[in-house]
C-alpha cells in the first residue's frame, strides 16, 4: 500500500472487472481486505464485497431505479472527506478504471485535494465479452487490430468528436460500450460513412453474469435486436468479422447452473466457499445469512474447562466454527495445543475435520453419516467411564450429551458461541425474493431453517429450497414447507450437488 507521512489516508481506484467476482484481480483483492471504506458503483457485483472486512464500511452509490446515484462531483468530495480523514478507501470501479468509467474527473480531483492516489487495473468488458462469447477480438485473417468506442459522448452540446469515417474504414474489430440507449443513432453513422450493413456484429449482455445473453446478428438489425428485447445496460457490441466464429452457444452457457439464481443464507464468513463453487457451475448467488454467529455471553464456563483440560479423554466438536472458537480461545488464554496431550478428537463430519486440519491436527473418528446421532453412536461403543468435553452452539439438539451420559460416559458442554436469528432481510435480498427473481435458497441447519420462516414467511413458496440433511427437511416440514432438494452427502459440497442434479434433471 502506499505509504505518506501526512495523516491523509488514501484512494485505490480499483477495477472489479465484468461481474464475476473471480476475475478481480489479487491486487484488487488484497486492497478490498484492508480497506477502510469501499465506495461501488452499482454495477459490480456484491459478491466481490466477500474480500472485505467485517468492519470495513461498504457503500453503494446508487443504482438505476432503485433511488439516486450520485453525480460525479458528490463521489469526488465523498472520497476526498473520507481520505482527508485518514481513511484507506477503495473506489470499486466495474471494468477498468481506466476505460469509459471517468477515473481522469476523480484522480484530478484527488489532485487538486492533495489526496495520494492509485489505480488498479481491472479486466474490462471489450476483452471479457468475446471472451465469454467464445469468440477472438483479434484473427490473423479478419482482425489485427481492436478500437474501444462509447456509445455515450458527452453531453456538450457540441457535435461528435468521433470520426465515423475513420471507424468504418477500420481494419479491424470495434467494440461499442454504453451503445444500447444509443444503438439507433451510431449504427446509422456507421454504415453511413461506409461500414458494411452485413458485417457480422455480437451483443454481450451482462458479460459473466449467470443471466448472460449472447445474441449473433448483421450490423443494421443491432438496434432492432436490442429494442425487441427490450434490453438494458450493461452489454457491449462487437462489430467484425471474428463473430462469425461465434459458437452457437458459448463455453460460459454451456455450464449446467447457469440462468439459476441461488440465495446462500449462511454466516458470511461461511458463504464464500459455497458461492465459488455454485458462481463455478454457472450460477449467480446472493448471500442474505439467516443467522450471525457471535462469541458468547460468558466466557467463564470455556476457561473454566480449558484450565482442567487435561483431565477430559474426548473433545467432541459438532461444527467448524466450534473448533475455530475454542481451539483460539485455548491459544489466547490457556496455553497452545500441545495441552491436548493425549486427548482424542471427534468431528460431526468433514468440515469440522477440515476445520481441525488448519490447525494441524486430525480427528480420531468422523461418522460415515454426518449427523449427530451417527457420532453418538459411534462414540457410544467407547464412552463408559470416559469424560468428554462438547463443544457447541448456544442452540441445538441435545442428542449428542444425552445418548454418551446414556452409554455411561461423563458429559460437559460448553457454548464456544451464539446463534443469533437475523431478523430482518437486506432490502435488496427481500425484493429479488418478492419479485420471483430467485429460484433456489439452500438450507444448512435446523436454526437457519427456523430464521428463514421468520425472515420470509409465505414467501418461501416462492423458491426452491435445498436442505442439507434430513433433520433439516424435517424442520422445515414441521413449519409448512417442503424441501424441492435434499442432499445425500449431508455436506455444502453435497447441497450443490443435489441443485446441480436437479436442474439437469428438469
Amino acid at each position: 500500500m502506499s505509504e505518506n507521512n501526512t495523516g491523509v489516508g488514501c484512494v485505490y481506484l480499483v477495477g472489479a472487472g465484468p461481474g464475476d467476482p473471480g476475475l478481480i484481480t489479487m491486487r484488487g483483492g488484497e486492497l478490498l481486505s484492508c480497506a477502510d471504506v469501499v465506495l461501488y458503483d452499482f454495477l459490480v457485483n456484491p459478491l466481490i464485497l466477500q474480500f472485505v472486512r467485517e468492519d470495513t464500511d461498504t457503500i453503494c452509490l446508487g443504482r438505476h431505479g432503485k433511488g439516486r446515484l450520485l453525480s460525479q462531483e458528490e463521489i469526488n468530495q465523498k472520497m476526498i472527506d473520507l481520505a482527508v480523514a485518514g481513511k484507506i478507501v477503495v473506489r470499486l470501479k466495474g471494468g477498468d478504471p481506466a476505460v469509459f468509467a471517468r477515473v481522469a474527473e476523480e484522480t484530478d480531483a484527488l489532485d487538486t485535494a492533495g489526496v495520494p492516489w492509485e489505480i488498479v487495473p481491472g479486466i474490462t468488458a471489450s476483452f471479457a465479452a468475446p471472451s465469454y462469447a467464445g469468440i477472438s477480438v483479434t484473427n490473423r485473417d479478419h482482425a489485427s487490430a481492436v478500437a474501444m468506442v462509447t456509445g455515450q459522448e458527452k453531453d456538450s452540446g457540441e457535435d461528435s468528436k468521433l470520426d465515423y469515417a475513420a471507424l468504418a474504414a477500420f481494419p479491424g474489430t470495434l467494440i461499442f460500450y454504453m451503445g444500447v440507449t444509443t444503438a439507433p443513432q451510431w449504427t446509422q453513422k456507421l454504415m453511413e460513412a461506409g461500414r458494411d450493413r452485413k458485417v457480422m456484429a455480437t451483443i454481450v449482455h451482462r458479460c459473466s453474469w449467470n443471466d448472460q445473453q449472447v445474441i449473433s446478428c448483421r450490423l443494421e438489425s443491432v438496434a432492432e435486436e436490442l429494442a425487441s428485447r427490450q434490453m438494458r445496460p450493461p452489454a457491449v457490441i462487437v462489430i467484425g468479422n471474428t463473430s462469425v466464429a461465434a459458437p452457437a452457444v458459448s463455453w460460459f452457457e454451456r455450464k449446467p447452473l447457469i440462468g439459476q439464481t441461488v440465495l446462500i443464507t449462511r454466516p458470511h464468513h461461511q458463504s464464500y466457499e459455497m458461492c465459488r463453487s455454485l458462481t463455478e457451475l454457472g450460477a449467480g448467488c446472493l448471500v442474505q445469512p439467516a443467522i450471525e454467529i457471535v462469541p458468547p455471553r460468558d466466557w467463564a464456563p470455556v476457561d473454566a474447562a480449558l484450565e482442567s483440560l487435561e483431565e477430559y479423554d474426548w473433545l467432541v466438536f459438532s461444527s467448524a466454527n466450534g473448533v475455530r472458537a475454542l481451539l483460539d480461545r485455548l491459544c489466547l488464554s490457556h496455553g497452545d495445543l500441545r495441552r491436548l496431550g493425549k486427548i482424542r478428537l471427534a468431528a460431526i463430519g468433514p468440515s469440522t475435520a477440515e476445520a481441525l486440519s488448519k490447525y494441524h491436527l486430525s480427528a480420531d473418528i468422523i461418522p460415515t453419516e454426518y449427523r449427530a446421532e451417527a457420532l453418538a453412536e459411534k462414540l457410544a461403543r467407547k464412552a463408559k467411564g470416559q469424560r468428554f468435553l462438547i463443544a457447541r452452539a448456544s442452540r441445538g439438539r441435545e442428542i449428542l450429551a444425552e445418548q454418551l451420559s446414556a452409554a455411561g460416559g461423563k458429559i460437559n458442554q460448553i457454548v464456544l458461541y451464539e446463534s443469533r436469528d437475523v431478523l430482518t432481510p437486506d432490502p435488496t435480498v427481500a425484493s429479488a425474493v418478492a419479485e420471483d427473481q430467485i429460484d433456489w435458497m439452500t438450507v444448512t441447519s435446523s436454526s437457519i431453517a427456523r430464521s428463514l420462516v421468520s425472515l420470509f414467511g409465505e414467501e418461501l413458496r416462492k423458491v426452491r429450497l435445498a436442505s442439507i440433511s434430513p433433520v433439516t427437511s424435517k424442520v422445515l416440514e414441521e413449519c409448512g414447507y417442503n424441501p424441492a432438494v435434499e442432499a445425500e452427502d449431508y455436506t455444502t459440497a453435497g447441497l450443490t450437488a443435489a441443485i446441480r442434479a436437479s436442474v439437469t434433471e428438469r
